[in-house]
């Protein structure tokens, strides 16, 4: 396991087999030089960019997504409403959903900007994008959508199943629906498929609902429609809505007011917590993190113009993160992901925000904090995306197209975690070898940076809907700079006292080993002399009364 910049580097461990069930054991720090001579490295496999054909059966038809067709719904077994009839619906009478006028005048731009965004040529039908519904799919319904999935036999042994992974601070249950063909679905039955396990999470911040709608749109299609046979090549783990508080709420942060994809670290809310429990013991391949983002905010008031992508899209850019990984999340997964909204008609470009601060005009791709879904899974060692469709503000204005951006990306990414499964697991393999071996050796990244650079990005003026491209002042994630880096430790000594820290550290895949004996050891340690703001890049609006984040 690579571990974030805060922790180090681990020592190496001996059985590899035991990382696939339970996790990413690391050896504790008296053990590490022993267990240094035990590292072996696993030859990589031939690197290639090409993209491997799909078979016939997974082939993408005429450049749409590989299930256009209208799938039967699941059946209802309880007094609750059943789900629609449908998930898809093609549009009889045109390829295009006119926006109502009803919406547009309630945005803060025209008709003719709300006219570069037609709806995509199929609908979607869950219960919050019914037609005539102005409120998105309720907690309630979307627990009963998931149930009537699972109740439903198919022939062909797809499994859909259940699992509360935990319960949000209002006691509500955070429910994910496991898709596969295994005997069972524990982290173990899974595992025996020796099939690649994908975790999808929305909903993270209760404001964007899109990446919940379409999260209950694949959810649907795995289980019982034109993606079923993808469950021939994948274990699927679907959380629809990491934040059912601030989905009710209709606001971004938790009940006690944290980011949630901010406390991926830390772990301080029992959102997190569950979360990080289903990736360290569904050890998946890849995790993908659906959001949206804000149209308009500070861009309309400091460029005059919004924002025009239908997608921002960012893998894991954190501190020592293997080069590898970041190259197969680059070539693999990126590029393909490019390429399919391309053929839908949908544009893209990297996450990028921008500060609060009214002189401020730089432009910042997501950052390198090792404390947010994408980088903390991906110093796990898995292919870890961020996806986020233009939709925080518009209500349900351009819903099925937010949606349909979605579903596009995530589609490729399971793709594409089909056709490089075997060079996907080589290179996890290789890198955690590699990255326990370098234990004790070299220097660890504890702070890095953006590098500067010059972009040209495309805005829409409010009024006109036409593009308007400047070029900004660009921090790119994509090359780092360190700004702080000391020797690799072998390992890490806490006090007996420490219970938080190593509950923490073994929710996040870290075995911490009980010193038996009494014994001599050489440490450094550490205490807090001092502290600053981070810079207004590396932190946006605070939220609820928050205080800003601080570096030590």
């Amino acid at each position: 396991m690579t571990l974030p910049s805060y922790f180090g580097a681990p020592a190496a461990s001996t059985d590899v087999s035991t990382q696939r069930h339970t996790g990413w054991p690391v050896a504790a720090a008296l053990v590490a030089a022993a267990l240094l001579s035990a590292c072996a490295s696993t030859p990589l496999p031939p690197w290639s960019a090409a993209r491997a054909p799909l078979p016939p059966k997974q082939r993408p038809l005429g450049g749409v997504p590989p299930w256009v067709k209208p799938s039967a719904a699941p059946e209802a077994v309880t007094t609750a409403p059943p789900a629609p009839p449908s998930l898809l619906e093609t549009p009889s009478s045109a390829t295009t959903i006119p926006v109502p006028m009803r919406e547009i005048g309630e945005l803060p731009y025209s008709g003719a900007v709300a006219a570069r965004f037609a709806d995509p040529g199929i609908r979607y039908s869950t219960p919050g994008l019914a037609p005539g519904r102005h409120t998105f799919t309720t907690n309630a319904e979307l627990s009963q959508w998931l149930h009537n999935l699972s109740k439903v036999p198919t022939a062909n042994g797809t499994r859909a199943t259940v699992l509360e992974i935990g319960r949000s601070q209002n006691g509500t249950p955070i429910e994910a629906l496991v898709v596969t063909r295994a005997l069972g679905v524990t982290p173990n039955h899974l595992a025996a498929t020796q099939r690649p396990t994908v975790v999808l999470i929305g909903q993270q911040h209760g404001d964007e609902p899109a990446s919940s709608e379409a999260l209950l749109a694949i959810a649907q299609e795995l289980a019982q429609g034109q993606l079923e046979n993808l469950a021939e090549r994948l274990n699927l783990i679907i959380v629809p809505r990491a934040n059912p508080d601030g989905a009710e709420a209709g606001t971004h942060a938790t009940a006690n007011g944290t980011d949630l994809d901010r406390d991926h670290l830390v772990l301080s809310t029992p959102e997190a917590r569950a979360l990080a429990v289903l990736v360290r013991d569904y050890h998946p391949i890849a995790v993908l993190d659906a959001h949206e983002y804000t149209v308009a905010g500070p861009y309309l008031a400091k460029f005059n113009a919004l924002q025009s992508y239908d997608a921002l899209l960012q893998y894991a850019t954190s501190p020592n993160m293997p080069a590898f990984l970041s190259k197969a999340s680059q070539e693999w997964y990126y590029q393909p992901m490019e390429r399919a909204l391309k053929t839908q008609n949908l544009s893209s470009q990297w996450i990028y925000t921008l500060s609060d601060e009214p002189n401020d005009v730089q432009l910042s791709m997501g950052d390198a904090r090792p404390e947010s879904a994408r980088n903390v899974n991906g110093l796990k060692n898995a292919v870890s995306f961020a996806i986020e469709s233009r939709g925080i503000g518009l209500g349900h204005t351009h819903i099925q197209r937010r949606v349909h951006t979605h579903v596009t990306a995530i589609t490729s990414a399971l793709h594409s975690s089909i056709e490089r499964a075997d060079s996907l697991e080589q290179v996890r393999s290789f890198v955690v070898r590699d990255t326990s071996a370098q234990a004790c050796r070299d220097q660890v990244t504890i702070d890095a940076a953006g590098t500067p650079e010059q972009r040209d990005i495309t805005l829409l003026d409010p009024q006109t809907g036409a593009d308007k491209v400047l070029q900004v002042d660009w921090n790119s994630s994509l090359k780092l700079r360190p700004l702080e880096s000391r020797a690799r430790p072998c390992g890490y000594w806490l006090a007996a006292s420490a219970s938080t820290a190593i509950e923490r550290l073994s929710l996040l895949g870290v075995q911490v080993l009980r010193v038996a004996e009494q014994g001599t050891l050489l440490a450094d340690s550490y205490q807090q002399t001092g502290g600053s703001a981070v810079t207004p890049q590396e932190a946006l609006a605070t939220l609820n009364g928050q205080s800003s984040p601080q570096r030590v």
